[in-house]
């Protein structure tokens, strides 16, 4: 590009930290940089016309994990692991919620709901097995019961007649917590540059030479803040998950109210705007869904438009406003990867489908590591 003097003197020239991707861990990071270093000149990347993965496309649930998730994690992780990872998860809601205000981000603590389906026996009956052992696990961080039960208010059908009910989980509106967010840093200089892709990087000894789709340029310091598509820039174990996400037009005197899990976690529900906003079934084609393809296939959309009609408003009539998909950043562990790749650069990505619980506090932890 045949840039101006003007142009490269204000925004390419010495530029002290680089963020590649201006997602919810990105612009946290750059704004506990910029508090850490006030004169620093700070520049994020941001390949899409709006910050593109699954900050702005997610479904603003603040939730920590339903009961089913947590048993699950509990095959995989120590228990202590696993209280870790809830921990981490409180806290940066608590961040998230404290650095922006419950009115800017249109916080509502109306609880979360987990649904099973009447045919899924097994599932249901471990959980309630277990719910008063995760109860006495959780219990040091809440100081209260977090899993109780309620009965099907609802009225869905399909299920269970016991939905476990979790009062400490709430939503926001995922529109409002960006523009919130961007407003803030741009409020502190810090720039962002949009339509921008980094295609490569080359280090020196005291800064990065960046290649980007448009001009090449150095900083001294780069931090990867792309969670799913983190492995076309650095080799760690992280890859891509699509989610795939529809909303309703609204619905006169919708009584459904909170965030819904079904089917441990892979279907989810919320109602925003007198809609009902309905997002999974990734784990009915867990290969094709591991793509950076921002796309909808018919096989998981039927689906969710079959749950829909049988089970979530069976008695009332609806019509789907709009679709889209978000790319989440997964691995064999839950832990998000947040360290120092090399001398001067620097990754807070994976966070495992809970951006809007972590992103924050990974933000903060990825500043703090330089």
């Amino acid at each position: 590009m045949n840039f101006s003097y003007w142009e490269i003197k204000t925004w390419l020239s010495t530029i002290d930290f680089t963020i590649v991707g201006s997602g919810i861990v990105g612009l946290n990071c750059a704004l506990h940089l910029k508090n850490k270093y006030p004169k620093a000149k700070i520049l994020i990347l941001e390949k899409g016309i709006l910050p593109q993965g699954a900050s702005t496309k997610n479904a603003g649930f603040s939730c920590f994990g339903s009961l089913s998730e947590i048993l699950d994690d509990l095959n995989t992780h120590t228990e202590e692991e696993v209280v870790n990872l809830v921990k981490k998860r409180i806290e940066g809601l608590r961040l998230l919620r404290e650095n922006l205000s419950d009115k800017a981000i249109d916080y509502q603590q109306l609880g979360g709901y987990e649904l099973f389906s009447e045919t899924d026996h097994e599932l249901y009956e471990d959980c309630l097995s277990k719910r008063e052992s995760v109860n006495s696990l959780l219990n040091p961080i809440f100081k209260a019961d977090v899993f109780g039960l309620r009965g099907n208010d609802f009225k869905f059908k399909n299920i269970k007649d016991k939905y476990v009910f979790n009062p400490f989980e709430g939503q926001i509106d995922t529109g409002l917590m960006m523009e919130a967010l961007l407003e803030k840093v741009l409020h502190k200089g810090i720039k962002i540059l949009n339509n921008l892709t980094l295609e490569a990087f080359e280090e020196a000894t005291a800064s990065v030479h960046l290649k980007t789709n448009a001009f090449e340029f150095k900083t001294k310091k780069l931090i990867i803040a792309t969670n799913g598509f983190a492995s076309q820039l650095l080799d760690e174990d992280v890859k891509p998950a699509r989610a795939q996400v529809l909303i309703t037009k609204p619905i006169e005197n919708l009584p459904i109210k909170g965030t819904f899990h079904l089917d441990k976690g892979y279907y989810y529900f919320r109602n925003i705007d007198n809609r009902i906003l309905f997002g999974g079934g990734r784990h009915l084609d867990f290969k094709g869904e591991e793509t950076t393809v921002f796309n909808q296939t018919k096989l998981i959309q039927d689906q969710l438009e079959l749950l829909l009609k049988t089970t979530i408003l069976p008695h009332t009539p609806f019509e789907i406003e709009h679709r889209w998909s978000g790319i989440m950043g997964v691995g064999n562990q839950k832990k998000a990867i947040v360290k120092q790749v090399s001398n001067n650069v620097f990754c807070g990505v994976r966070l495992g489908g809970m951006g809007v619980a972590i992103g924050s506090s990974i933000g903060k932890e990825l500043s703090e590591l330089i």
